[in-house]
């Protein structure tokens, strides 16, 4: 009900945009061509440290400005119209992981149950359903087109992950997700992305990517819409080296 409260508000309260501010608009229409230019960024991103078993990973836009505004407005302020938005750019990193023939399985990373009753929304998985149909509109995906399954839970509760290292974020999410009961029969040898908003660490895309090996999936690549500046910095950079090279 809370996010039903907040959508009518949007509708006779007045609002400003997202990513600038100015008055009386959701989003601006500058802000609603920055995006849509992002998006048509989309890029190969690498964390450092990137840790084993992350598969590769594209994001549509680098995590500032107009971007990392209009995402904290819609996760965090409920504005749920910028879904819209938010799943162009996340299809356009998709787009970038060039996905082979066939449906196209799109498998939102689960937010964490009391903060989707704080929100009221799940935000991953209503950006998810807006790429998905963007990416139907656009012909990627054969027979069934694009479809989002949203088939991962959490199996127990972890700690919020700021502050914690990578290597604490790692430990923090390990055996913590995992796939519904019946769910595995839809995933048995399908291909899979999955999507996220934002990469950091990377460590909940690879346990996300653990859980539906274990259910018998097969990961074909993760997508994002946002991801660090450094992360596309070093998306060319060997594993284990940062941008420059020099051994960490």
């Amino acid at each position: 009900m809370q996010g039903v409260w907040r959508e009518l508000a949007g509708l006779i309260l007045p609002v400003a945009c997202a990513g600038c501010g100015r008055p009386r608009t959701e989003l601006c229409e500058g802000c609603r061509r920055a995006l849509a230019r992002d998006g048509r960024g989309a890029r190969r991103v690498r964390p450092l440290p990137e840790p084993a078993g992350l598969p590769r990973v594209w994001a549509g836009a680098p995590y500032a400005d107009e971007v990392r505004a209009v995402l904290l407005a819609h996760k965090e302020r409920g504005a749920m119209r910028l879904a819209g938005p938010l799943g162009a750019v996340l299809a356009g990193a998709v787009r970038g992981l060039r996905p082979g023939g066939g449906p196209l399985l799109l498998v939102p990373v689960p937010s964490a149950r009391r903060s989707v009753a704080g929100r009221g929304h799940d935000p991953v998985r209503r950006i998810a359903l807006a790429a998905a149909g963007a990416l139907r509109r656009a012909g990627v995906g054969e027979g069934a087109g694009a479809r989002v399954l949203p088939v991962l839970r959490q199996r127990r509760a972890v700690a919020d992950q700021a502050g914690l290292s990578a290597r604490q974020r790692l430990a923090n999410v390990t055996g913590a997700l995992e796939v519904r009961g019946g769910a595995a029969r839809l995933l048995t040898g399908q291909p899979v992305v999955l999507v996220d908003d934002l990469v950091t660490t990377g460590a909940t895309l690879v346990e996300a990517a653990r859980a539906v090996a274990a259910a018998g999936g097969r990961v074909t690549g993760a997508a994002v819409v946002a991801a660090p500046v450094s992360a596309f910095e070093n998306r060319c950079a060997p594993r284990g080296l940062p941008g420059n090279g020099i051994p960490t």
